[in-house]
């Protein structure tokens, strides 16, 4: 690596931290084996082989240079398993993938199969449940009744649950089901209660025949997937009210909109598109994988301009990026490499664009903005497209070509059947330095938190800061004002045209929202990600005419979040109490925790009492501590059944929302008769000694976290009340997903 190399890449103090947490590679023991640079080489240089497929002599050592700047630039960012994945061992590289789902139970469980070879490798899974047929619909085989597509989601969740994808990435699923199904209703309140399919996200595919019936107050059929048969009518206006009350109680379902899928599906003669991937943003056909990268469009405006020569550039040196991905990628299934290789479907997309705003001087909810969104998303899907013809000139068409919409004598020859899609972005924009998505920004000032010891540090967007500097009227009491109140509008000390300029999710109304994402849409090949924020004191009739909005507008689908739905509470700014001090009396969370998985992991610690050994075991799951149990050994009579009772309480308590910090205070220094050994590694009961031992793993754990050496646990009440199970952090929702605010922890969750 030269030193031109080293000054090229410009990574701020948070990219380095996510890179380090979740991209670099580690050796056996945790540490690191490549920088940064030497993660960008590693990429750019597998990516590169793809050339020789076409030409023997292709100068790859020169795209392998310009694939690194590319990068190292931040002009661009493949999805997170390319930049994890490329040139090492596993090498699979696409985010996600979508995969048929039968009416048989052989095909159910080949499925399931397939999806845990897929998280495993580190994509997400979209699933349609459409053609399974409803519960208790004959089965013929055995003269049984159907358990029902709902049932099987559950075996599909419980899946995931049990397989963590390498430590890097969580496993994600979207379950799509047709609204004129019969279980239609049951899979609409499907996520009612907050423990149950929380790894799916979940849609209803809605068709334009049943949007027509809403309007017109109509009943509509349901079809019995089996047998064809309608088996039952339902009033369309009451099933679509039905799904604007639980998205407005916490956000599921959401609705793509099915028939304006398939009217732009490339590949007609392949078969109906029915499902997406876990966030929403690309339709695939079965055995699809989505192969996403995302410019950052606030590296293009230099100077207060759109500087399309630098974009177009930018465009052209991705496509090819893209493709060549689609080569050196090893995939999870035979399957899904015949699909993928067939219809080599790229997305290109952004992020970075309220950044663009700001430097643009637009205001995010504004006409103005929507014309630059038309403008700059029309002219990259152009000179994708123009690329993607370059590309089929020079290697071919994609194999699927010959029945496609480009094939005819107006059609287009190209490489690709879809060039672009927009996707949430969510860890690769806090390696890019820019704002995620298209969505707008979170927050102009916001708390981070430390976990332990409650200390908390005002930092704030850095082009506002710079603006606030210009202007004169930056001061560090009102960034904590910014903070307290999330936001610059209507805020004395603040110029009125920088309020307007300055503005975040909740500034905006939903409305905003959609007009944001039909703009982009319109020169979208694929679908656009994108969460339309809703403040909680919002009603179901606000939700609805947003649903009936993106509708109208030519949107693809829509997903929505009102504030503090959740059980998991996923927005937090203006709130400097802590968050475990809320009253759910007065509108806070319960802090109920969701239902035990099956696999957890934790360790065991001997102690030694006055009644003999006591193991007491210690399991955690992704929130914390999670359950306690105390075995006295050989040892029988009162001290085995009093530890035994004291570790379900322990539980229970965990449960319900204590840390383990509340439990030590309450167990250390009970003494019995008989106490065992001396000093300060004395036990004095049984209860003393549990308390130690949760002391030991979880607190001075937490000390040893402090100072770089451990992971800080959370109590279940901190991630409930809106903490990070990580970092301890406030989190949101973007495109799906929940992810943490604090933009050097990365933690999300597209579930």
């Amino acid at each position: 690596m030269t030193d031109t190399e080293k000054a090229v890449i410009e990574l701020s103090a948070n990219a380095l931290k996510v890179l380090q947490r979740r991209y670099l590679k580690k050796g056996e023991n945790g540490e690191q084996l490549e920088t940064p640079e030497e993660m960008f080489r590693r990429v750019a240089r597998a990516i590169a082989q793809a050339e020789r497929l076409y030409n023997p002599a292709a100068p790859v050592e020169e795209w392998e240079a310009t694939f690194y700047e590319l990068m190292t630039s931040l002009e661009f960012l493949p999805n997170s398993p390319t930049l994890m994945n490329a040139g090492r061992e596993l090498g699979q590289l696409s985010a996600c993938f979508v995969l048929p789902v039968g009416d048989s139970m052989e095909s159910i469980f080949e499925a399931i199969k397939n999806t845990a070879l897929i998280h495993k490798s580190g994509g997400g899974t979209g699933f349609s449940f459409s053609r399974v047929r409803p519960h208790n619909d004959v089965v013929m085989s055995t003269k049984g009744v159907s358990s029902g597509p709902l049932s099987f989601m559950s075996v599909f969740d419980a899946a995931t649950e049990t397989i963590k994808q390498g430590g890097t990435r969580r496993g994600a699923n979207m379950g799509i089901m047709r609204v004129d199904h019969p279980d239609i209703l049951d899979f609409i309140k499907a996520k009612e209660d907050d423990d149950r399919l929380n790894n799916f996200n979940i849609s209803v595919a809605v068709t334009d025949a049943f949007m027509r019936a809403v309007d017109a107050d109509e009943d509509y059929p349901l079809v019995n997937p089996r047998s064809g048969d309608v088996v039952q009518t339902l009033n369309a206006r009451k099933v679509f009210k039905t799904m604007v009350a639980l998205a407005w109680k916490n956000g599921d379902p959401g609705l793509v909109f099915i028939d304006r899928i398939n009217a732009d599906n490339p590949t007609p003669h392949l078969g109906e598109i029915e499902s997406t991937n876990p966030c929403g943003e690309q339709p695939l056909l079965p055995y699809e994988s989505c192969n996403l990268g995302s410019i950052n469009l606030s590296r293009v405006v230099p100077d207060g301009h759109v500087d399309y020569g630098a974009l177009g550039r930018i465009v052209r040196t991705a496509v090819r990026f893209l493709d060549d991905v689609i080569d050196v990628n090893r995939y999870p299934l035979p399957e899904i490499e015949r699909m993928t290789k067939g219809n080599r479907k790229i997305g290109l997309g952004v992020m970075g664009f309220a950044d663009m705003l700001l430097r643009l001087g637009v205001p995010y909810d504004s006409e103005d903005a929507c014309k630059i969104a038309g403008d700059v998303m029309s002219f990259i899907h152009d000179e994708a497209r123009a690329a993607s013809e370059e590309l089929a000139r020079e290697r071919g068409v994609f194999p699927n070509f010959e029945g496609s919409i480009f094939d005819g004598p107006a059609g287009a020859r190209v490489r690709n059947a879809t060039v672009t899609t927009i996707a949430p972005t969510g860890t690769i924009s806090i390696i890019a330095g820019c704002s995620s998505g298209i969505e707008p920004l979170f927050a102009i000032s916001y708390v981070r938190a430390n976990v332990l010891d409650d200390d908390r540090m005002v930092e704030g967007h850095p082009y506002f800061e710079q603006v606030a500097r210009q202007r004169g009227f930056h001061s560090d009491d009102l960034m904590k004002q910014i903070a307290e109140v999330g936001s610059v509008r209507h805020l004395d000390g603040v110029p009125p045209d920088v309020q307007q300029v300055f503005a975040t999710a909740h500034d905006i109304t939903p409305e905003w929202h959609v007009k944001l994402q039909a703009a982009f849409q319109k020169s979208t090949d694929n679908a656009v990600s994108k969460t339309v924020n809703f403040p909680n004191d919002a009603t179901s009739d606000d939700v609805e005419n947003v649903y009936l909005l993106a509708f109208r507008s030519g949107c693809k689908g829509v997903t929505i979040y009102r504030d503090g739905s959740r059980e998991e509470q996923v927005l937090n700014v203006g709130r400097s109490k802590n968050k475990r001090e809320r009253d759910p009396a007065a509108g806070g969370i319960a802090t109920t925790r969701p239902s035990r998985p099956q696999l957890l992991s934790g360790e065991t610690q001997r102690m030694d009492t006055g009644c003999g050994k006591l193991f007491v075991i210690m399991n955690d799951d992704e929130y914390g501590p999670r359950e306690v149990f105390a075995n006295m050994g050989k040892a029988g009579g009162c001290a085995s059944s009093n530890t035994e009772a004291l570790g379900r309480l322990i539980s229970l308590a965990l449960k319900k929302g204590a840390s383990a910090g509340e439990i030590v205070e309450q167990l250390k220094g009970i003494r019995c008769h008989v106490p065992y050994g001396l000093g300060p590694n004395a036990t004095l009961s049984c209860a003393d000694a549990i308390g130690k031992a949760l002391e030991r793993r979880y607190v001075a754990g937490a000390a040893a976290a402090a100072a770089g050496e451990a992971e800080p646990q959370l109590s279940f009440a901190q991630v409930a009340q809106g903490a990070c199970p990580e970092c301890g952090g406030d989190m949101r929702h973007e495109g799906g997903c929940a992810v943490c605010n604090d933009p050097g922890c990365a933690f999300s969750k597209c579930s």
